[in-house]
């Protein structure tokens, strides 16, 4: 499946008040320095709180963790549990379809999502309420054929419950997690045979549906309410453990911001595009005419560029190798801009490229391009 940035995208994104005051929790787990290591929990946080993740969020998700986008993008675009489009409003259905379930009737329920939502994986049902893909093993072979929606398993499905489990859904009804052909956990179907004596004085529903049923929440999205937010790793002076005896400065937890302040940033964030405009015009900006000549080289001898970056990149007067040997930072940040995502061109060493190419040398990768052997979109 193609991973790329959904074509239609929100303006902007910003966590709840919530939200933020967790993600900034959760920086703090990390040396100073090492902040990155969190882009995986607020990536799915911010997935939790939208459904799915757009370029403003992977944006504002870097810039809280001084990441260059195009890394926090190719985490982001790598895992598959990141979902790059909309999902339904209300639920997003994975059916697995690996060999148990597959064998057990797993084409029979995406024939009843295919009916019910939407002919094809990924695409939103007609009301905009969901959503389905099929997906690889999800560990419950015992129950299949099973799907899982937001946090939990629906296990031992038959495409007639299925079914009636979409229409209450739809209905506003929340559907009880685990089994649902009155199996308890992944037992026998003809009961236990063993350990008969651990039978008794059990809750009505195994340990992970039991939590889903109490908090009535099987559906819903994390939003940050749920639960008080837990800082072990802080002491009560405000010191991360560890990091004293690391040799690096002590770091505060960091001070949870008003909810009244949050919305005040976030409104501040929502700048109009004319502002955007004028700010970008204080920037710096590219050397389009240095070391011009008549005849365009061929950027896509740089590696890293194909024919849209090449477009891109003659729409704004550069068109030779000798322009971009020649770019500054203040120069490379303008360009940076230009194009869909920060660092792509500190990460792939254009000026570098550009200067061995500009003198008539050759690169690993231009060898490969005139041999024919890149493959272009």
């Amino acid at each position: 499946m193609l991973r790329r940035l959904y074509h239609d995208q929100p303006e902007s994104f910003a966590f709840t008040a919530a939200n933020q005051t967790w993600a900034e929790a959760q920086i703090t787990k990390y040396p100073e320095g090492r902040q990155a290591s969190a882009v995986i929990p607020l990536l799915w946080r911010a997935q939790e709180q939208e459904g799915w993740l757009s370029k403003p969020a992977l944006e504002t998700v870097a810039d809280m963790l001084d990441m260059a986008y195009i890394r926090v993008l190719e985490v982001a675009s790598f895992y598959f549990m990141f979902q790059m489009q909309p999902v339904g409003s209300l639920a997003h259905i994975q059916i697995c379809g690996t060999t148990s379930c597959m064998i057990c009737g797993a084409e029979d329920l995406i024939a009843v999502c295919r009916e019910k939502i939407a002919d094809k994986p990924h695409q939103l049902s007609a009301d905009g309420k969901f959503s389905w893909e099929e997906v690889e093993c999800l560990g419950a072979c015992t129950n299949a054929p099973m799907a899982q929606i937001g946090k939990d398993y629906f296990e031992d499905l038959t495409a007639d419950g299925f079914a009636k489990m979409l229409d209450d859904l739809a209905a506003g009804k929340v559907p009880t997690a685990g089994p649902q052909n009155g199996r308890y956990s992944s037992e026998p179907l003809f009961g236990l045979t063993s350990l008969k004596e651990y039978d008794s004085g059990k809750t009505q529903y195994n340990a992970s549906a039991q939590l889903a049923a109490d908090l009535g929440d099987s559906i819903k999205r994390i939003d940050g309410t749920e639960v008080p937010i837990l800082t072990p790793w802080v002491g009560k002076d405000g010191v991360v453990a560890g990091r004293a005896a690391e040799g690096q400065p002590p770091k505060p937890a960091p001070t949870p911001k008003p909810a009244v302040k949050q919305a005040e940033e976030a409104k501040k964030a929502e700048k109009p595009k004319a502002a955007k405009a004028a700010a970008k015009a204080d920037k710096p900006k590219v050397k389009k005419d240095a070391a011009k000549s008549d005849t365009a080289d061929d950027l896509k001898q740089l590696k890293g560029v194909g024919p849209a970056l090449e477009k891109k990149l003659h729409d704004n007067g550069v068109t030779t190798f000798a322009q971009i040997a020649a770019w500054t930072a203040d120069d490379i940040t303008d360009m940076d801009d230009k194009l869909s995502f920060k660092g792509r061109i500190a990460r792939d060493g254009w000026v570098d490229q550009a200067k061995l190419l500009a003198s008539g040398e050759e690169t690993e990768f231009s060898k490969k391009v005139a041999k024919g052997d890149v493959y272009e979109d």
